[in-house]
């Protein structure tokens, strides 16, 4: 029988246990995600661990959340965070630089490999062919320690694309798709795993968007191959050298499949107060906004920014409105700047936001 690619990773990463669904196993780790927030305190019981080194292959500290230094609390928490990795052999990433789960796609994912972050959205790198995982700063300390992580084997659900995008759909739609037909619990215990002719549609930002938001359906993980689109990506970014092509095998047997048809979806929109409370964009249509902000996980790409760029040239934005873009890498910044889009936006009278 055919193999998933989830359990393909699982399989060559697996500690301990039987890739059964429900039962325990611990697995591997071959990176480590930790962001400010919350990556204090798991360096604090790294620290307590009586580890000379980080045990894994990569270990990498962002600073995106807490970027401003008003007073002296973030500063003295960004030099704590810096010395931290230099005394374990971590790397940093320091303020500036980008959200950790787009400038790590950018510089770090890897197909293949597992990675686990304390930070909800790290199954994001499942958009490289990656099985990542977010946890607590704990156990994202246990497994810089060496220590596997222990979880209960989850079920894997293929999520069958088909069809392409009609005009202003796009990889946002395909998830918010998936929370309108079901729910914020949904996905709990299971990884999604996409396939179907439909993956040309995707760019890897764009499947980036879709495993990054998995988590708003409870999943454990998101899980892309890695294929023509990731070796495109990977090659962009001068890593050629890092694409190795990983699939299901042709005759996988999923626990459960779930068909989404890319030509059937219309813009979606996720209303207050919970991701799954998803309207057709028709229905909210002249609803009045006070703010309008463009960046975040999943909407700071260079096509997100782009979008609203070409949408706004030649435009301003309407009186009593505060809008404001926000990069998701410095990449993504230069691209802007380097392209005129971002003097588009500045003329229309948006403000620029620090990346993060």
């Amino acid at each position: 029988m055919g193999e998933t690619l989830t359990h393909k990773l699982i399989r060559s990463h697996l500690a301990e246990g039987a890739t059964h669904p429900g039962e325990e196993i611990a697995i591997r780790m071959d990176q480590a995600l930790l962001q400010d927030a919350t990556g204090t305190l798991a360096w604090l019981e790294f620290e307590q661990m009586g580890q000379d080194r980080v045990a894994i292959r990569q270990a990498t500290q962002y600073v995106d959340h807490n970027i401003l230094q008003t007073g002296y609390e973030n500063a003295d928490d960004h030099r704590f965070l810096r010395s931290v990795c230099q005394r374990y052999g971590a790397l940093f990433s320091g303020p500036g630089n980008g959200i950790s789960h787009w400038a790590h796609m950018e510089r770090f994912d890897m197909p293949g490999e597992t990675m686990l972050g304390c930070d909800s959205h790290t199954p994001h790198a499942g958009a490289c062919g990656m099985l990542a995982i977010g946890a607590g700063g704990f156990e994202v300390a246990s497994a810089m320690a060496g220590e596997p992580y222990r979880l209960t084997m989850p079920e894997v659900v293929n999520v069958k694309l088909t069809g392409a995008f009609k005009p202003w759909v796009s990889a946002k739609d395909v998830i918010l798709e998936l929370l309108h037909r079901f729910d914020v619990k949904w996905a709990k215990n299971k990884v999604l795993e996409y396939t179907g002719p439909a993956l040309k549609e995707l760019t890897v930002p764009s499947r980036g968007t879709i495993a990054n938001m998995g988590t708003e359906l409870g999943a454990t993980a998101s899980v892309f191959p890695a294929d023509g689109m990731t070796k495109q990506f990977l090659t962009a970014q001068a890593r050629g050298k890092d694409f190795k092509p990983l699939a299901a095998d042709s005759a996988a047997k999923y626990d459960d499949t779930v068909d989404i048809d890319l030509g059937t979806i219309e813009p979606l929109i996720a209303c207050p107060s919970s991701p799954d409370n998803v309207k057709a964009v028709s229905e909210v249509a002249g609803t009045e906004v006070a703010q309008v902000a463009v960046g975040s996980s999943v909407n700071s790409s260079f096509r997100d920014l782009s979008l609203v760029a070409h949408a706004l040239d030649g435009k301003h934005v309407a009186l009593g409105i505060s809008m404001a873009v926000s990069p998701g890498s410095r990449q993504t910044l230069l691209l802007m700047l380097m392209s005129g889009l971002m003097t588009k936006l500045i003329k229309a009278g948006v403000r620029e936001l620090e990346v993060a």
